[in-house]
């Protein structure tokens, strides 16, 4: 039986022919810049018409966008996963997927954290604070801390400050090599438990 793989331009679902365009446009716009990737490349790299790019996602910027955020946005099934345990387990295990995740689409993510190309306008600052709520949101799932907290809004502020150290965090890890993943892992396990642990008691005392 042959293990090649079936072409790109095989027959598929309209779901899965969209998933699959998604994949190869967020592909490519981890590889170069956004002005540098045009709707015909992500169609060839698709294996598919450049009027499907259109019909599924609008304009290249549309795309674009949706790319960008699904890559900042922590999914609920990244929450679903964790393991029952301690909190120190559950976040050591959230962290751990997080930088999987990020080291498996290591450029993208770096393209995604600090977008170029269509400028900084309403719609990319929208997708952005959009993006840091949802997964701030996440975070909050996963040390058991509910929509119905009533500082639920200060406390995914506080997550969402500590995500700006993750994005640091992050660059030096991938960008700059001065820390490793190891080194990483630990800064973000340390500090989201002194978060959780000391700063919000002390949000809730107030």
């Amino acid at each position: 039986m042959s293990t090649e793989p079936a072409p790109k331009w095989r027959r598929l679902e309209p779901d899965a022919r969209k998933e699959q365009i998604f994949d190869c446009a967020a592909e490519l716009f981890g590889q170069r810049p956004y002005a540098e990737v045009s709707t015909s490349d992500i169609a060839a790299e698709a294996g598919v018409a450049r009027g499907l790019i259109n019909h599924y996602f609008g304009t290249k910027r549309e795309l674009y966008l949706a790319v960008i955020r699904r890559a900042l946005t922590v999914p609920h099934f990244a929450v679903e996963i964790l393991p029952e345990g301690t909190l120190e387990q559950r976040v050591d295990a959230a962290v751990s997927w997080f930088l999987d995740m990020v080291g498996r689409q290591e450029n993208l993510w770096l393209a995604a954290i600090a977008p170029e190309g269509i400028g900084r306008d309403l719609a990319v600052e929208q997708i952005l604070e959009e993006a840091d709520r949802e997964s701030a949101d996440r975070v909050l799932e996963a040390v058991d801390i509910t929509a119905d907290d009533p500082h639920h809004s200060e406390l995914n502020a506080l997550v969402r400050a500590y995500g700006g150290m993750v994005k640091a965090a992050g660059r030096e890890w991938l960008v700059r090599g001065a820390l490793t993943r190891e080194q990483v892992h630990t800064l973000l396990t340390k500090t989201l438990l002194t978060l959780v642990n000391d700063v919000f008691d002390g949000i809730r005392a107030t």
